[in-house]
């Protein structure tokens, strides 16, 4: 974060396994499988670069060379990467170790497989915009559900009219899906011991404060998690852009 408070750091999640992409993830790991001709991590980068976050941190453990041979060739953002190559962290765990990277000040987490197209506006643009760390400890990017293509669970979350979140009730449906994108506030991995762990700890140490809210995407998210799902995408975005040429 600047002097003036702007987010300028984020973290991109790129060390799972993508055991649902296979027979694709095989031999490549899932944030290089290409969509509309950029592999996923460069649509994550790419979206963060353009809304002017200028540090990238990218956690590595599966197939860890070759995502570090493609991100060479990058320039924008700046990109460090924590290797976790020794242990299978997941998302919570992989963000903690990355710490000491990230610095003392809220930053971005992007799941490296979070695709959407975009509005007017950027989302990230949005999210940053949003960002009010008087109240909030973690704001979360989510998509409508009646937005989001390759997804057919029930929801995460119910937004309050003040965009304050709470858990889709345990055997009922909610609206927004949270769409792998967030805000948070370092502090909040205080005290948390474990080396491997889920974000959804830190969601919920935050909503159990008051302090988790959301904001809408603009656009249609798109769920790549099955081959299946990702030659859904490769059509739709071929067909949006037909409709738009």
């Amino acid at each position: 974060m600047t002097r003036e408070g702007k987010i300028n750091t984020a973290m991109v999640l790129a060390a799972g396994f993508g055991t649902r992409m296979r027979p694709i993830t095989d031999t490549i790991p899932k944030p290089l499988v290409r969509l509309d001709g950029r592999a996923l991590i460069d649509h994550a980068l790419d979206c963060l670069a353009d809304a002017g976050i200028a540090r990238a941190v990218v956690n590595v453990h599966y197939l860890a060379n070759q995502i570090e041979a493609h991100l060479h060739a990058r320039r924008t953002p700046e990109i460090t990467v924590s290797d976790e190559r020794d242990a299978v962290l997941e998302t919570g765990g992989g963000v903690a170790k990355a710490l000491p990277l990230l610095g003392p000040q809220p930053f971005i987490v992007h799941n490296s497989d979070s695709v959407w197209s975009e509005g007017a506006r950027s989302n990230i643009a949005a999210l940053t915009a949003a960002w009010a760390p008087h109240c909030m400890d973690v704001l979360l990017l989510l998509a409508r559900r009646d937005r989001s293509l390759g997804y057919d669970g029930r929801g995460d979350y119910t937004l309050g009219d003040d965009g304050r979140l709470a858990r889709r009730p345990r055997n009922g449906e909610a609206a927004h899906v949270y769409a792998g994108v967030s805000i948070l506030n370092p502090a909040l991995f205080d005290g948390i011991a474990d080396r491997a762990f889920s974000l959804n700890r830190i969601f919920d140490k935050a909503m159990a404060g008051g302090r988790l809210f959301g904001v809408e995407l603009d656009g249609t998210w798109m769920h790549v998690g099955t081959p299946e799902a990702l030659a859904d995408a490769e059509r739709f975005l071929n067909d949006r852009r037909r409709r738009t040429a």
